[in-house]
């Protein structure tokens, strides 16, 4: 029963120090405050139940004590570390996903997205364009962001605002592009608006690329072997 009892102490405060989290308060407490009263009610309901038993229980009480300070400890030590916890998560998921961008915080509080390169080599991702998502190599030999006809309409662009009036160098040779400006690019926490870009004409381009119109506007770039480091 006392072991049910504190569970469920535990298990409530923490359930409650989450759902207050942005307010930063529980119950006109502090949450750091609030967390601390939590780990403390089953201390002292184990060290107030081996009193009620006696000597002959005092050993065994005390063990559970200990067993249940460990508890607490542990649970505490999740929820303040969250952040830190849920970060390590995501960068171990995006080493076994390559192409999955990670968003985290360095040290001096800045953003940083983490790619890791793909079997073939490259650095790829997907960005949020408009209302799609879409597939994107990260390529710094591209001036502007260049998409691909297929990407384009299925942001909703209307093919007849389009005017191929510009020529592109790409790897198959020359080839009609139209320019244009993107509202909005999203690379897991980096978002950057009205973007200069060009559309190739249908059939000129494999993957649509994510070009310097973009990076440019980067704080920094930096790639640690199979590690890519875009610094907002």
């Amino acid at each position: 029963m006392r072991f049910v009892i504190g569970l469920a102490i535990l298990a409530i405060g923490l359930a409650i120090l989450v759902v207050n989290h942005d307010s930063g308060q529980s119950f006109g407490v502090d949450n750091e405050d609030f967390g601390r009263m939590v780990v403390a009610l089953p201390i002292l309901l184990m060290i107030s139940a081996g009193i009620v038993l006696g000597r002959r229980n005092l050993g065994q009480s005390l063990r559970q004590m200990a067993i249940w300070v460990l508890i607490a400890l542990a649970l505490v030590t999740g929820y303040l570390y969250r952040g830190d916890f849920q970060s390590i998560g995501e960068r171990v998921l995006a080493g076994l996903m390559p192409g999955r961008a990670v968003s985290v915080t360095t040290a001096d509080g800045r953003s940083e997205v983490v790619l890791h390169k793909t079997l073939g080599g490259h650095f790829e991702t997907s960005v949020g364009m408009g209302p799609v998502s879409v597939p994107v190599l990260i390529d710094t030999g591209a001036s502007s962001v260049a998409l691909r006809y297929e990407d384009a309409m299925r942001m909703g662009i209307d093919p007849g605002d389009l005017s191929f009036t510009r020529t592109v160098l790409t790897a198959n040779g020359r080839a009609s592009a139209a320019p244009l400006r993107i509202p909005e690019i999203r690379l897991g926490s980096i978002v950057r608006t009205n973007v200069e870009a060009v559309v190739l004409e249908e059939g000129l381009l494999d993957q649509s690329l994510l070009g310097m119109s973009f990076l440019s506007t980067l704080s920094s770039m930096q790639m640690q072997t199979d590690e890519l480091r875009l610094r907002d």
